[in-house]
């Protein structure tokens, strides 16, 4: 249940669930040959290209969906794989906008309750374990997701599909 209600109920529906932080068996050109190779992605995720048969059928034709979280303050994305990440990254990309500094630095420099009340005076709904959790998470411990997002839509490696912003944020 979410926020009390069944998922379905309110509305929500899974766009694509997908792992990051993997090692992968795959198949990927290096200097014109076809090899098989171990992927390890740490920070990243998968993002192959269009026609890829490892890509569920009824996103295959587009490319594989890419979910690039930002912080429960500001965004997230939903891109594509392109073939150009095929080339260039083993068919990686980012999975999120990466910390601007570490959770003991947020911490130090944010309180819990400051995070929580400025989110909700904007509307969002917010569920923790506790306050601290909230200061190590603090959008601004983050890097700002849509410069990130840029980066990778620029370079072709994923190509921007949507933008969401967070209602309720779930920290625990």
């Amino acid at each position: 249940a979410v926020f009390g209600k069944d998922w379905e109920t309110i509305g929500l529906n899974l766009v694509y669930d997908v792992t990051h932080n993997i090692c992968k068996f795959e198949t990927h050109q290096q200097n014109g040959t076809k090899r098989d190779v171990y992927v390890h992605r740490k920070g990243a995720t998968r993002a192959f290209g269009p026609g890829n048969p490892l890509i569920p059928e009824a996103y295959r034709a587009v490319g594989q969906p890419v979910l690039i979280g930002g912080s429960m303050g500001t965004a997230s994305y939903v891109l594509v794989g392109t073939e150009q990440a095929m080339k260039e990254t083993f068919g990686s990309t980012c999975h999120g906008a990466g910390r601007a500094m570490s959770r003991k630095a947020a911490i130090r420099r944010y309180h819990g309750r400051d995070i929580k009340q400025a989110l909700e005076q904007k509307g969002k709904v917010i569920r923790s374990t506790g306050t601290k959790i909230l200061a190590e998470e603090a959008p601004k411990a983050y890097k700002d997701v849509h410069i990130v997002v840029d980066s990778v839509h620029g370079a072709d490696i994923s190509r921007k599909v949507a933008c969401q912003v967070p209602l309720g944020v779930v920290k625990g």
